[in-house]
């Protein structure tokens, strides 16, 4: 079981880094040709949903593979699942349905992540 939750961790912060990378790096009006959501959120907000999605990535690995607060893995999994609730939210908002089954699959991995790693297979 732990080589499959780290091999989630690291499909996860793989996915959330690159997303959040994007999210920091691109110009906005860039970024809302690739995703029409961003529109209605001011630039500033997008830049701090991009930093949480990379702390997360790095959340999900760093403290794990160190041993360093290795409780902040599960503690930034947990943080991941909300940002996918609240995307998901943002969506359904703007009847963009097509987004939900990503949003859904990240939020149940991110949650199995927080509950493993909370409970039965904490460090």
């Amino acid at each position: 079981m732990n080589v499959f939750l780290w091999t989630v961790q690291a499909v996860l912060a793989a996915v959330f880094a690159l997303s959040g990378l994007l999210k920091l790096v691109l110009p906005i009006d860039r970024l809302a040709a690739q995703l029409p959501v961003v529109r209605d959120y001011t630039p500033r907000t997008m830049r701090l949903i991009g930093l949480a999605e990379l702390l997360g990535a790095i959340g999900l690995i760093v403290p794990a593979a160190t041993g360093i607060a290795p409780a902040l893995t599960p503690a930034a999994a947990t943080g991941l699942a909300v940002l996918m609730l609240l995307a998901a939210r943002a969506h359904l908002r703007r009847s963009e349905s097509q987004a939900l089954p990503g949003n859904a699959v990240l939020f149940l991995l991110a949650a199995l992540v927080a509950w493993a790693r909370f409970g039965p297979y904490a460090w």
